[in-house]
C-alpha cells in the first residue's frame, strides 16, 4: 500500500542531499515552504502534477519517486499514468483505488471507477470511497453494487455524504428487495423528502404496513407530532 509518510521521508532525503532548504524547494515548486514541510512529514501529498517537477529538480525517475512510497504494482501504475497525463488510466483492483483515493482528484477517481460501475462492487468499498467521489460517480457505483454486506452502522456513516439522488437510489434498492425494509428507519432521518414515497409504497404493497409505524414514530416525539421538515 502506498505510504505518504515513506514518500515524504524520501523527498526529505532528496532535498537534503541536494543541499537545499525547504524554502528553496518550495520556490522551485511554486508552493509555500509550509507545504513542503507537510509533504516531508507525510501530512499531505503534493498534487500529482508536481511529481514531474520533483523528478526534474532532483534527477530521479518518476518510478523511483513513486516507488519511494512502496505502492503495490497497481497503485504504482495508476500514479505513473496520472502523473504523465495518461487519459487511459485504469485500475484492475478496486482496493488500489480505495488506497489512493485521498491523494487523487474526484475526476481521476471517476475515471478509475468506470469499469467497476458496470461490473458492480461490494457496497463496503463504495462507503470507504464516498467522501472522495463526486455525486455522479457515487450514484453510478450504487446502481450495480452488491448490498449483502451493508449493515446499520455502515449505512449511518454513509448517508451524510450522499446527495438526494443517491439517497433515493438507496430507497429504490429497498423497494427492489436488495435491502431489508428495516433500513427505512436509518434512511428516513437523512431523507424526509421520501415520506410520501414511503407511504405510497406501503399502499401499493411494495413495503409492509409496519413501515408506517417507523414513519410515524420518526415524526413523533415526547411533545407529540412534530412538523415534517
Amino acid at each position: 500500500m502506498f505510504d505518504i509518510t515513506k514518500f515524504g521521508g524520501y523527498l526529505s532525503r532528496l532535498r537534503k542531499n541536494a543541499d537545499m532548504t525547504q524554502s528553496e524547494l518550495a520556490d522551485k515548486l511554486n508552493v509555500t515552504h509550509q507545504a513542503v514541510s507537510r509533504y516531508e512529514n507525510g501530512h499531505c501529498f503534493p498534487d500529482i502534477s508536481v511529481l514531474v517537477q520533483i523528478t526534474e529538480i532532483f534527477g530521479v525517475t518518476l518510478d523511483e519517486l513513486i516507488n519511494s512510497g512502496e505502492p503495490t504494482k497497481g497503485e504504482s501504475r495508476i500514479l505513473g499514468s496520472v502523473a504523465t497525463g495518461d487519459s487511459d488510466v485504469i485500475a484492475d483492483d478496486f482496493s488500489d483505488i480505495v488506497s489512493l483515493a485521498p491523494i487523487l482528484k474526484p475526476s481521476v477517481l471517476a475515471k478509475l471507477s468506470e469499469k467497476f460501475s458496470e461490473q458492480g462492487i461490494d457496497i463496503s468499498g463504495i462507503v470507504l470511497l464516498a467522501e472522495y467521489l463526486n455525486d455522479e460517480t457515487v450514484l453510478s457505483l450504487l446502481e450495480n453494487a452488491e448490498y449483502d454486506s451493508l449493515d446499520r452502522d455502515m449505512l449511518e456513516k454513509f448517508l451524510p455524504v450522499l446527495d438526494i439522488k443517491a439517497k433515493t437510489k438507496i430507497f429504490e434498492k429497498i423497494i427492489e428487495g436488495k435491502l431489508h425494509w428495516h433500513f427505512i428507519e436509518i434512511l428516513l432521518p437523512h431523507a424526509e423528502f421520501l415520506t410520501s414515497h414511503i407511504e405510497a409504497a406501503v399502499i401499493e404493497g411494495a413495503l409492509p404496513k409496519e413501515t408506517l409505524e417507523v414513519l410515524y414514530r420518526h415524526f413523533w416525539d415526547e411533545k407529540g407530532y412534530k412538523n415534517r421538515r
